[in-house]
């Protein structure tokens, strides 16, 4: 007879599982939340928003003789508005039966996936209309550098920008353009992303998308068609481009609405930020008060603060003491707090007056509804119910800067090594 070995008694062994499930992933929703307050928040219905804008001043000043002279006419200030209207977002999720049931108990398993799924759902929503604030209204998350395509998967490197793959995300649908946004390259069928490389800067799409080339351009999933509009992010206003429009406004025409930029062309050195904020003064003038705060990725706050670790003292008291060679979170730039996001362009800077900017709503994000019904059960091939279901958040907003020539950025920063 054989010995009782470890295959003899493997059935009655106890599995054990920590209680505890960490996501490998993050949730930041950094800037959308700052916006995301009643005080910045506007109401709208379908039709457009108006934002009212003094864009010029008027008015005649000169010399006149006071001995019978002609005072000649009189202008006055000029006055416009920019219009903005809001953008349908969706956030769609779906299980089945067997999932639920398999997982409604302790003693089953350590996370309830029903609850688990409606937990998180709105926290992606928030982290990825976050990462549709950095876009340039044109709903572009990632750029190709390098597509390989193999066995029906694109695998794709992502770095020609100052995002990589950051704003993407695993198991996302998406659409592929020409770098002209004129073609779209995925007319019907959305690719998904089922691998997910954040420090790599890689995803692969299944299925492949014929003719996709580096240069080419992923955009968010829901778009179509020639030169597509998605939500105006921060690149959208914060821009000096004489070309284009901004909220219907000519940008060649109307150089008050443009931004004002420092193009650094390297690294980050110390006159940059001093020559953003003056010119900012010279739109504002001295006596408008300028509550500004400098938004940037974490990379450049490292590049400044190698900046002032340069120039720096240890000055050693005679008592134990910890050694700290790095700056605390207090840190200013010319005088305006540094607020940081992994999500910012890791190439710019962005000088940000918070009560400038809102949302234009007209729907709240919210579970989409029907009759009090928050959950949809899914159809089968014969016409029957599925064991699936399926519920959905969705909202319709649009961010919205109601004084462009208080916004103001340094861009084609040089990132930091190992970024």
């Amino acid at each position: 007879m054989p010995e009782m070995n470890e295959a003899a008694v493997i059935g009655t062994e106890m599995e054990k599982v920590l209680p505890v499930v960490d996501a490998l992933y993050d949730r930041d929703d950094t800037f959308y939340s700052r916006i995301d307050k009643e005080s910045n928040i506007e109401r709208i219905s379908g039709r457009d928003m108006r934002i009212p804008l003094k864009l010029r001043p008027g008015g005649y000043f000169g010399h006149f003789d006071p001995d019978g002279g002609d005072l000649g006419i009189g202008a006055g200030p000029q006055f416009d508005k920019a219009v903005i209207n809001t953008v349908h977002l969706r956030y769609a999720c779906q299980w089945t039966k067997k999932a639920e049931w398999g997982t409604d108990d302790n003693r089953k398993a350590v996370v309830n996936a029903f609850k688990d799924i409606m937990a998180g759902a709105m926290p992606e929503f928030r982290r990825n209309s976050d990462s549709l604030c950095m876009t340039a209204g044109n709903g572009i998350l990632g750029v190709a550098s390098v597509v390989t395509p193999a066995a029906g998967v694109d695998t794709v490197t992502l770095g020609t920008d100052g995002f990589g793959a950051r704003l993407l995300r695993y198991g996302l649908k998406v659409n592929i353009y020409d770098t002209t946004l004129a073609t779209q390259r995925t007319a019907g069928l959305e690719p998904e992303i089922t691998f997910y490389d954040l420090a790599n800067k890689q995803i692969k799409l299944t299925p492949s998308t014929p003719n996709f080339v580096a240069t080419d351009v992923i955009v968010v999933s829901g778009l179509s068609g020639a030169t597509p509009v998605s939500l105006f992010g921060v690149p959208y206003h914060n821009n000096n481009a004489s070309t284009g429009t901004w909220l219907g406004f000519d940008r060649s025409l109307t150089p008050e609405i443009r931004a004002s930029r420092v193009a650094a062309g390297g690294a980050l050195a110390l006159p940059f930020p001093r020559l953003l904020m003056n010119k900012l003064g010279d739109r504002f003038g001295k006596n408008k008060k300028m509550k500004l705060q400098m938004w940037m990725h974490p990379c450049q706050v490292d590049a400044y603060e190698q900046l002032g670790q340069l120039v720096s003292i240890i000055q050693k008291q005679p008592s134990d003491q910890a050694l700290n060679m790095y700056f605390g979170e207090n840190m200013q730039m010319a005088g305006a707090p540094i607020e940081t996001s992994f999500s910012w362009d890791k190439k710019r800077i962005d000088a940000i007056m918070p009560e400038m900017w809102g949302r234009a709503v007209m729907h709240d994000v919210a579970f989409y509804e029907v009759d009090g019904k928050k959950i949809f059960e899914l159809r089968g091939a014969s016409g029957g119910v599925r064991t699936a279901q399926v519920f959905y958040i969705t909202a319709s907003w649009n961010l919205f800067l109601k004084n462009p020539a208080a916004a103001g950025y340094i861009d084609t920063l040089t990132v930091p090594a190992g970024y």
